[in-house]
Parts: structure tokens; sequence; C-alpha cells
């Protein structure tokens, strides 16, 4: 079966146009990981505001790759029934989609560091605070003193 050059042309465009977005996807995972990575070091550090910006860029870094995988989705649905034969292209995007799972699995991995690592760290927190010693527990206020008071009240009419 012979193609035509329009639909050469077609999958050509498809194929940039997969792949573009592919590796969009694969930079976007690579700065959640460098995110991560970060969010690691401020909770070792115990720096609170670091730690709150590192976590307002993830969300925006983990809602861009949401994005991206809506279009990846269907682009890759079109990309299989384009039929695209071409070893060399298929083998591009093969290479770049295993590159995608290995980033995907680091980012997990490291996710899961930075939990424990918050885990540890709260409950160090919680332990401090239990065994926080109010020295004014037990003390009677200085704004309560013991005076005492009438019981009666005289009346004169």
């Amino acid at each position: 079966m012979e193609i035509t050059q329009e639909e050469l042309n077609e999958r050509v465009a498809l194929l940039k146009k997969f792949r573009s977005l592919l590796e969009q996807q694969r930079n976007k995972f690579q700065e959640y990981l460098e995110v991560l990575e970060k969010q690691q070091n401020s909770i070792t550090a115990e720096d609170p505001d670091s730690l709150l910006a590192h976590t307002e860029l993830e969300q925006q870094v983990v809602k861009n790759i949401a994005n991206l995988q809506k279009v990846i989705i269907p682009m890759s649905r079109m990309y299989k029934a384009s039929g695209n034969n071409n070893s060399a292209d298929n083998e591009s995007i093969s290479m770049i989609q295993n590159e995608l799972t290995d980033l995907q699995n680091k980012v997990l991995k490291q996710n899961e560091i930075n939990r424990d690592l918050l885990r540890v760290h709260i409950d160090n927190i919680r332990t401090q605070i239990k065994n926080f010693n109010n020295p004014y527990k037990n003390a009677a206020s200085v704004y309560a003193q013991k005076q005492t008071v009438a019981t009666l009240v005289a009346v004169e009419a």
C-alpha cells in the first residue's frame, strides 16, 4: 500500500509533536525530581519557609505534568493508529518513554524519602512538645491571689 505525500507529512508532523510532548514531560519530571531533592535538604535543615516554597513549586510541577499527560495519552493513541513503522522513530520514542519511566521511579523514591523524613521530623516535634515542661503549670497566678471576700452585705433602709 502506497501512502500519499500528504499522509506522510501528517505522520511526520504527528511524530514530531508526540516526541516534543514526551520531551516536555521528561523535562518536567526532571524538574520535579530536582524540587524534591531540594525539598529533602529543607526538611533536614528544618527550614519551614523553604519547605513551603518547595511544596508550592512541587504542586505547580505536578499540575503541569498532569496537563501534559492529558495531551500525551490521546497523542500516543493517534501515533499508534497512524501506523508509523519507521523503526528509528519508534526507537527514539521508546527511548524517551523508558527515560520517563526511570524518572517516574526516581521521583517516587525521592517522594517516599521525603515523606519518611517529614514523618520522623513531625514525630520528633511531637515528642518535644510532649516532654516540654511548663514551669508555670502548677503555679498560682499572680492575678488570682486569695483574698477574703465578704459573704454578708448590710443593707440599711
